[in-house]
């Protein structure tokens, strides 16, 4: 079943490429954006970088610049390209099948990362740079992207999720966030704000699991348990996608434009003050500062409401493991940069500083160069890490397969749609047919 998989995975990534082949001038194939640093250093060494990130991009340019200052003798010429999620993923696992054309450097999403682990994997191990250092980071982070002991993907963030307010909202409807501990705390916050502004409190997303994905971590469940079983239609997880539901059917939460969190159009919704709250992993902020600049002084980031008094209050969402493929010409250059871009403390002050991801390496996190005033702390207030530690043990680990990608696809794609969208489902039956539909293509019956 695995290397059946392997073969349609395969087989995808080649279609996806002819279809983008016949695309005419408008091919997604092409870099969204590509920029470099070092190309005025002469005998610089060439390596490049594929992401699907614009915003990394700024984070791998410092890197690389900090590189060259500090290694005169060895500097680097770092190209890095933007490419859109599914084609730059689809690519990067048709070149390592095919063994030609990969980056030397590559960020892989936590979704799709299990499909470069499947056989054995065109990534080169980091151990040697991870475990001389593995006690000072949240380790769950690496064990998600390893295999058989060896650690492929460098991590970018802890990922707590968090729940964003718009205090302008909040205050016009007489709703102080910090009396919001619980989700029925939340529904009653969000029929006050519907009654009393042009708002709506929350929204749902069905082109995107991750949103829910968080309410069901928080209820110490998952998709897949730790044995690797398949288990979608778990009562919490019901009980979850009712939650979404009701919202929707009290008329505080409408599917947000675009389907996901990541739409321009539901950036534009947001800076409109078309919702009074979203709830996103820290390294949302990012999309904030960059995309919805009009709320800057009027968001807050406070914990996720508990099920029920006492419950967690957050969850560890999303990912992105950064790998040096088997295919660079200079396998130790690549990995010790890498290993100086992500394991550093410097690097992982970086992650804050330059991006507003909270940093997996937990040594830093009362570091004043992480306290001292920057765009985040402007935008939010400077309460951010008192949230941050508040939540800090409140987050579980997440079971990440083979399977995941899977999971997320049929989630993604039917059962969000048919309980959200257009309500042909209720969440039970929506979850048992994912649950089938899951089994039926894994060979997990």
């Amino acid at each position: 079943m695995k290397s059946r998989r392997s073969l349609l995975i395969l087989l995808f990534g080649f279609v996806a490429m002819l279809l983008v082949a016949c695309g005419g001038g408008d091919s997604s194939e092409e870099a969204t954006e590509t920029v470099t640093a070092g190309d005025d250093i002469e005998d610089a060494t060439e390596l490049k970088l594929w992401t699907f990130v614009e915003l990394h991009n700024d984070f791998y340019m410092d890197a690389a610049e900090r590189w060259n200052e500090e290694n005169p003798d060895r500097p680097i010429k770092l190209t890095a390209e933007t490419y859109p999620y599914d084609n730059m993923h689809n690519n990067l696992l048709l070149s390592l099948q095919s063994g030609k054309g990969a980056p030397d450097i590559a960020d892989i999403e936590i979704g799709r990362f299990p499909n470069f682990l499947e056989g054995e994997p065109q990534l080169l191990a980091m151990n040697d740079y991870v475990e001389p250092e593995i006690d000072n980071f949240v380790k769950s982070r690496f064990e998600i992207y390893a295999k058989d002991g060896n650690y492929y993907g460098m991590p970018t963030h802890v990922g707590a999720s968090v729940m964003y307010y718009n205090t302008e909202i909040l205050e016009a409807a007489g709703v102080n966030a910090d009396d919001i501990k619980t989700w029925d705390d939340f529904v009653e916050a969000g029929k006050k704000v519907v009654e009393n502004t042009d708002a709506m409190m929350f929204n749902t997303f069905t082109g995107d699991y991750l949103p829910y994905f968080q309410m069901v971590s928080q209820q110490d469940s998952d998709f897949i348990d730790e044995n690797g079983n398949i288990t979608i239609n778990r009562e919490e997880n019901i009980r979850a996608l009712e939650l979404l539901k009701q919202m929707q059917d009290e008329g505080i939460a409408e599917v947000g434009p675009g389907g996901e969190p990541h739409a321009e159009e539901f950036y534009a919704y947001m800076n409109d003050g078309g919702a009074a709250a979203i709830s996103m992993p820290i390294w949302y902020m990012g999309r904030f500062t960059d995309y919805m600049t009009d709320l800057e002084g009027k968001m807050v980031v406070r914990p996720m409401p508990a099920f029920e008094e006492g419950g967690k209050r957050s969850a560890g969402m999303g990912g992105t493991g950064t790998v040096v493929t088997n295919q660079t010409e200079h396998p130790e250059l690549a990995k010790e940069f890498l290993a100086y871009a992500k394991l550093s403390k410097e690097a992982n002050i970086k992650l804050w500083t330059v991006l507003g991801f909270d940093p997996p390496r937990h040594d830093v996190w009362d570091d004043p160069a992480i306290l001292e005033d920057n765009k985040f702390f402007q935008f939010f207030g400077d309460d951010i890490f008192d949230t941050l530690n508040d939540i800090k043990d409140e987050i579980n680990a997440l079971n990440i397969t083979e399977d995941t990608p899977t999971i997320a696809t049929e989630l993604n794609t039917n059962t969000l749609n048919s309980v959200l969208r257009d309500g042909s489902q209720t969440a039970e039956e929506a979850l048992n047919k994912a649950q089938e539909a899951v089994e039926s293509q894994t060979g997990s019956e």
